[in-house]
């Protein structure tokens, strides 16, 4: 069996992750800072149990200072680096932090590492794309052979962006952003046919079915969650925000992930329209820009 180290196996790509690798015969070694309780396998099946079950062992794996990373690489196979901070210090944890497992790997002999990454964040220039680029770089530059396949933004990550306005009566949100959001499953799907096979280097991009402006995506989580909430445009100067307006941070070319931006919001907020339902009285519905 082929023994894989997931880091991050805690996040949202991590926890897909782990369940999949299991089903698909590894033995799985779990990273995380903080691991659950959970440590031993779920006896029915792994792909529907969740991660803490899936994962044959449990290790804690801190990139920020290194600690527990020599621990966490030995005796594995292939690694699967899903760790990221992209709300916090990403140059410490993922260009720093990756830095130090590339080593770690190197010195371990891992066969093959697997690094999920970003669609376009060699031409966007935002602080955490740069670091998630000196990421990639490491790992090109490393002895370990890689495979990198860059994905564009979750399903699960823009609805955390807009979950953060939410519960506001008046949503400020840059809805000339263009957006191709993909499934995380749907990714960590595609990472494990990976690392399943021998390295490839860096491959075809994956972007989610559909290219959509920032208006689209927030309209359609208003009637997924029955809210009537005004969505203002905010204005967000710079030249990354030059990018993402221009849809710099998609690949229409690489459209094949299944699962729609509206498809996903129905899976996730069928029965709970109600549950955000807008203030008496406000019955403002427009998306302005």
């Amino acid at each position: 069996m082929t023994r894989t180290l997931v880091t991050g196996a805690t996040g949202t790509l991590g926890s897909a992750l782990v369940p999949r690798l299991s089903e698909a015969g590894h033995t799985v070694r779990a990273a995380s800072r903080s691991p659950p309780e959970t440590t031993d396998r779920d006896a029915g099946d792994p792909a529907s149990t969740g991660g803490a079950s899936a994962a044959d062992k449990w290790v804690e794996l801190d990139l920020e200072t290194g600690a527990g990373i020599e621990r966490a690489v030995e005796n594995v196979d292939v690694v699967v680096h899903a760790a990221s901070d992209p709300t916090g210090d990403s140059e410490v944890v993922d260009a720093r932090g990756t830095e130090r497992l590339v080593t770690a790997a190197e010195t371990a002999s891992v066969a093959h590492v697997v690094y999920p990454s970003i669609v376009r964040v060699d031409e966007i220039p935002y602080a955490y794309y740069e670091h998630k680029l000196a990421a990639e770089r490491a790992f090109e530059a490393s002895d370990v052979p890689e495979t990198i396949l860059r994905a564009t933004q979750f399903h699960q990550f823009v609805d955390d962006v807009i979950g953060t306005v939410a519960r506001w009566p008046l949503w400020p949100l840059p809805t000339d952003f263009m957006g191709q959001p993909v499934d995380a499953r749907e990714v960590a799907e595609r990472v494990v046919e990976y690392a399943e096979g021998d390295p490839q280097g860096r491959v075809s991009p994956m972007g989610g079915p559909a290219v959509l402006t920032g208006r689209e995506i927030v309209e359609a989580y208003r009637e997924a969650r029955g809210l009537r909430r005004l969505v203002v445009r905010l204005p967000i100067p710079g030249a990354a925000a030059s990018e993402f307006r221009a849809g710099t941070n998609t690949c229409p070319e690489n459209a094949v992930g299944a699962t729609t931006w509206e498809a996903w919001l129905a899976e996730q907020y069928g029965g709970a329209r109600e549950s955000l339902s807008a203030p008496a009285g406000d019955s403002a519905s427009r998306v302005d820009g």
